[in-house]
């Protein structure tokens, strides 16, 4: 099989179909442990303490996801994340401890228990993806291609049967390889750097939804985008970095300029996002800032250590913050296995829509889903037939159109269908250059109503009767809404 990514839901995905006797081919466009994983500061939520359970996970989950997410794909997270977890210290990741030698459970915005997982403090991303790196460069049963760009996904007979993909080594355009395989599984991140302010590497342009829908795989939900209430405001490149929803579950707070707090800094995301905003866009030259003094900085190395290459102590005083794009709930549309609409492509992690976040993940659930999806997409994947074989003729393709977006799209997607958005600026965005931008656009003017991240300032209600809907993209028609049970 092969899999396109090597952030954690591809190295976690590889490493399932390796241990279950696969060979498998990891193709990644940057060396392993370079991806967007490895800056990922969030933890892994699972119900793991004796006070919690999958039934109160999937009760906060379902809560934060406002009334869109897919109730089963929410169940099988809950049910299985406590494995996953159990899995990876197996693999060697060294979860924090408590004084007991237990784990050392946080608690982040919209869970009602402490239930996430950290290693290294606000360096989970770090050292499970050095980790899980490690295994797969060991492991015989894997190919490694790194810094190897996929150009397309190889059809025949209407499904998947690999990829086709440039080394960087061999210039652009020269030296094309296929690759192919029973399954073929996306792994490649997210879509949040197309927004011009970002917590995101700017890689995260949503490579994965390009291939798979220039092959005719469905997008869904690609609307539903979330802001991250805390990400620092710099002059800089430190512009945009992420301050972890942990440091707010240890007790920072988030206060406005006559140093008053002005919302729960735990509640739901969307909610402290939109809070923010208010405050900023109260008077001109209005700032937040996210005071952290009270904090045992010693918990949380690297992010004082960021901080303190762009200037600032967070010991002495606190910190200016504003929302950025973060993370998208929207992708390729699969079901539970990670199957998508193309028979022999499945896709995992961010870059896939399950249906599980809803209109607003809740914190810590998106590497859960990494590694729950990717077993799942592992085994779903070795179930696949088998393509002709190496001397069959290589498929008819031409390369998908993953462009990178101009200064002007990242503008008008943060103008546009940012925090808030309307049936004018969306319009404008369904012009735009990039085919991605404009599927977004497509698919927020289609849902007429304000539901979680997504806020249309024409449209200020819930509309009921979207309950449970997911609006999927097909074959560049527009958009559908769907309801997935």
């Amino acid at each position: 099989m092969a899999v396109v990514g090597s952030g954690a839901a591809g190295l976690y995905t590889a490493l399932c179909a390796a241990r279950a006797g696969a060979r498998v081919a990891l193709v990644s466009r940057s060396p392993l442990a370079a991806s967007a994983s490895y800056w990922a500061q969030g933890g892994v939520a699972a119900a793991l303490a004796p006070e919690d359970s999958p039934a109160l996970h999937a009760e906060d989950t379902l809560v934060a996801g406002r009334g869109a997410s897919r109730p089963s794909a929410v169940a099988v997270l809950c049910a299985e994340s406590a494995r996953r977890v159990r899995d990876l210290e197996a693999l060697g990741v060294t979860f924090d401890a408590d004084p007991g030698g237990g784990l050392a459970l946080g608690l982040e915005g919209g869970h009602s228990r402490r239930r996430v997982a950290h290693a290294g403090g606000s360096a989970t991303g770090r050292r499970i993806t050095r980790s899980l790196s490690a295994h797969a460069a060991a492991d015989e049963r894997i190919e490694v291609l790194e810094e190897t760009t996929v150009t397309a996904l190889a059809v025949e007979d209407g499904r998947c049967a690999g990829l086709f993909a440039v080394p960087a080594s061999s210039g652009t355009g020269q030296g094309e390889i296929q690759v192919r395989a029973r399954g073929t599984v996306l792994a490649t991140g997210g879509a949040a750097a197309l927004w011009e302010r970002t917590t995101n590497p700017a890689g995260a342009i949503g490579a994965g939804l390009s291939l798979a829908s220039a092959a005719g795989a469905a997008l869904a939900d690609v609307e539903l985008v979330q802001f991250h209430p805390t990400a620092l405001v710099a002059d800089d490149a430190h512009d945009g970095f992420l301050l972890t929803e942990a440091l707010r579950g240890e007790g920072a707070l988030l206060l406005n300029e006559a140093g008053e707090r002005f919302v729960d800094e735990l509640a739901p995301r969307d909610e402290v996002a939109l809070a923010i905003e208010a405050e900023l866009r109260a008077r001109p030259g209005a700032t937040v800032v996210l005071d952290m003094r009270a904090l045992d900085a010693a918990r949380f190395p690297n992010v004082v250590s960021a901080l303190e290459q762009a200037g600032l102590d967070p010991r002495a005083a606190p910190v200016p913050v504003a929302p950025a794009a973060h993370y998208t709930m929207g992708g390729v549309a699969t079901d539970l296995q990670g199957r998508s609409t193309l028979p022999g492509l499945l896709a995992v992690g961010e870059c896939a829509c399950t249906g599980l976040h809803g209109a607003n993940r809740l914190a810590s659930n998106s590497l859960a889903e990494c590694f729950v999806f990717g077993r799942r997409a592992a085994d779903a994947a070795l179930d696949e037939p088998r393509p002709p074989g190496a001397g069959a003729e290589p498929a008819a393709h031409e390369a998908a159109v993953v462009a990178a977006p101009t200064p002007a799209t990242r503008r008008a997607l943060w103008e546009h269908a940012g925090l808030e958005r309307s049936e004018d600026g969306l319009g404008r965005l369904a012009e735009d250059d990039h085919a991605l931008a404009r599927s977004i656009a497509a698919a927020a003017l289609a849902r007429g109503e304000s539901r979680g991240a997504h806020r249309r300032r024409d449209r200020t209600d819930v509309d009921p009767s979207l309950d449970g809907h997911h609006f999927v993209i097909r074959g560049g028609r527009s958009p559908s809404a769907e309801r997935w049970e």
